[in-house]
């Protein structure tokens, strides 16, 4: 038995580079909030071991945690 072949059409460019934002900065947790320090506390330990992904979890639980202040600052 023959096998056919199909070729695909060979790419002659490149797809355009992916558009990046810079990323957010820091949320600056309540001085008057345990939780929110004890979060700032992990996000610094997180950063020292280079653990990016634990880092952005940490600035997401900081920002959710008082959504009525976020709020506020729009």
């Amino acid at each position: 038995m023959a096998m056919s072949t199909t070729r695909l059409p060979q790419q002659t460019t490149m797809d355009p580079p992916p558009l990046l934002a810079l990323p957010r900065e820091d949320p600056v947790p309540p001085a008057d909030c345990e939780r929110c320090a004890k979060l700032a506390e992990q996000r610094a330990a997180a950063r020292a071991a280079d653990d990016g992904s634990r880092v952005s979890d940490c600035n997401v639980l900081i920002r959710a945690h008082h959504p009525a202040r976020r709020k506020a600052r729009r």
